[in-house]
């Protein structure tokens, strides 16, 4: 027989310390592996800039929907405001339904580029065309033809724009992982789409005016919009052609529809974002378009034509002279007389947004993000957007100098929410992930774009729906009676301040502050570096 041999009991205590000793010491290792692997995620501004590019391609688009389009079916179309409203209601919610659609089919693409990357060069081209026909007049006469021709392009126009932006926004949650390359990225996006928001807000009506002078504003607006989406088009391949996917779903994660659809609506994260942005985008769309009527029905002309000629930007007398005069002049910045200042005005507050939300972005967005987190942040912000925007409805039609301050601040105050939106929906997409150990970057975001779509419609419809309720008369380039100048000034100032309010409530069940993502991309990094070695 043989001898059985006990193990002193001291020697299993020591044993049973070393093997913890060596877990304890694997844990450490696997954690600053992490986080050398989020710190080798590091993007060239070269991408970032290349990226950037595509979400310019995309607010050539957008920027016209949110500020002109509500406009063109009442003035162009010649569309009543609650039909208008309707278009923007049934072609919105109509093309959402292609937002999830796109999330799934995205987050299945398996191709040598990636799995988003490659509908930036899909859609490029079907993109541009359609964005062309939803801004083309048939010349139809009958009212109820063109409203169905106008729900139609428009549709078309937004499936193309999910196709596309979804995608698009997912690959920014697969560049890196690292919390301040991701800050980054948006922050180099956003002043990017600051700039195509300086151009598309600023010069579109002088465009269309310049455009239009012999073929009229219907052929304006074609042209103008022809312009925009060829350079979308070039944009867009560049995008393509400049980007890389850095993070990959877990290797062990199988396809499970049912899986990912549960996964990411028991995300409180996400829901949380989903009532924001669809809050954030009904006011924007809303505000946005109804600036347009504000300057022209709400403001004195002769008070914004003097305006315009302290800054110097009117010829009464056609004695200007200089080589800056004829360059302002050659894109119709220039007004004659107390009609040009409507166009050139509005162009003009436009412009002093974009550049204020340009430097405020520079400055501002990645240093308070870094500093406070992005939850604080936005939430600070937000708040004093809403007041701000609230403050429209105290100027007098001849407050011109108040109007033009007031955009400054709030501007100044939205600014560094632009970029921080979208860092955000990245980070809630690795919270679905860390909380179930599912990847679903690309459902994630198409639940924020049925949301952003949502809201752009919602925004225009309930503008469109309460110019006509207070009696806002379609195609009439005089005076509004009374009543209809009161709606607008209510739907440019109070209305959207208390929608931007529900967003700050939204914000407050937003559990990823700034120490918990810490923890949160460590871990994951962690977790998916644990899981290739298995």
């Amino acid at each position: 027989m043989y001898e059985t041999k006990t193990v002193p009991f001291c020697n299993k205590l020591e044993y049973k310390f070393q093997k913890k000793v060596l877990i304890l010491q694997q844990n450490i290792c696997n954690n600053n592996q992490a986080m050398s692997k989020i710190q080798s995620q590091k993007v060239s501004l070269g991408e970032k800039i290349g990226y950037s590019l595509g979400d310019v391609a995309a607010n050539l688009v957008f920027q016209v929907m949110m500020v002109f389009q509500l406009k063109f079916y009442t003035d162009v179309f010649g569309l009543e405001g609650a039909v208008a409203g309707s278009v923007f209601l049934i072609a919105c919610l109509s093309g959402a339904i292609a937002d999830p659609i796109m999330g799934i089919l995205s987050d299945r693409t398996k191709t040598r580029w990636g799995k988003y990357r490659p509908w930036l060069l899909w859609t490029a081209l079907p993109f541009s065309i359609f964005y062309v026909l939803a801004f083309y007049n048939p010349g139809i006469e009958e009212k109820g033809v063109v409203a169905l021709y106008a729900t139609i392009s428009y549709i078309l126009l937004i499936i193309m724009y999910a196709m596309n932006t979804i995608p698009y926004s997912s690959l920014g949650g697969v560049m890196t992982s690292d919390i301040k390359e991701r800050t980054s990225i948006n922050a180099v996006r956003f002043i990017a789409v600051s700039l195509a928001q300086f151009i598309v807000q600023g010069m579109t009506l002088p465009l269309v005016n310049k455009f239009g002078e012999n073929g009229g504003n219907a052929q304006g607006w074609t042209t103008t919009i022809l312009l925009y989406a060829t350079i979308a088009f070039v944009f867009l391949i560049i995008a393509f052609c400049s980007t890389h996917e850095r993070i990959q779903p877990p290797p062990t994660q199988k396809v499970n529809l049912k899986e990912d659809i549960c996964s990411t609506l028991s995300s409180v994260s996400w829901r949380a974002m989903f009532v924001l942005v669809l809050f954030v985008f009904i006011t924007i769309s809303m505000w946005g378009a109804s600036m347009n009527y504000y300057f022209q029905y709400n403001i004195d002309q002769k008070s914004l034509f003097d305006f315009l000629g302290v800054l110097g930007l009117t010829d009464e007398n056609n004695e200007g002279t200089g080589v800056w005069f004829y360059i302002l002049n050659s894109f119709n910045l220039i007004a004659d007389g107390p009609s040009d200042a409507y166009s050139i005005g509005f162009s003009l507050f436009n412009m002093l947004g974009a550049v204020t939300q340009l430097l405020s972005i520079i400055l501002l967005s990645e240093y308070l993000a870094n500093k406070f987190g992005k939850k604080q942040t936005f939430l600070v912000c937000l708040s004093l957007t809403a007041l701000f925007t609230a403050m429209f409805y105290i100027p007098s039609p001849v407050d011109i100098s108040f109007i033009f301050g007031l955009c400054f601040f709030k501007s100044l105050a939205y600014a560094p929410t632009v970029p921080l939106l979208w860092a955000m929906m990245g980070d809630v997409a690795d919270h679905v992930e860390y909380v179930n150990h599912r990847r679903t970057t690309g459902f994630c975001f198409s639940g924020m774009s049925l949301a952003l779509k949502a809201g752009l419609g919602l925004g225009g419809a309930l503008a469109g729906f309460i110019l006509s309720c207070f009696g806002y008369v379609s195609g009439q380039s005089g005076i509004q009676s009374a009543t209809a100048t009161e709606g607008i000034r209510l739907v440019c100032s109070v209305i959207p301040a208390i929608l931007f309010c529900i967003g700050v409530v939204a914000l407050l069940f937003y559990p990823i502050t700034k120490a918990y993502n810490v923890k949160m991309q460590s871990e994951l990094v962690a977790h998916r570096q644990n899981i290739h070695v298995q």
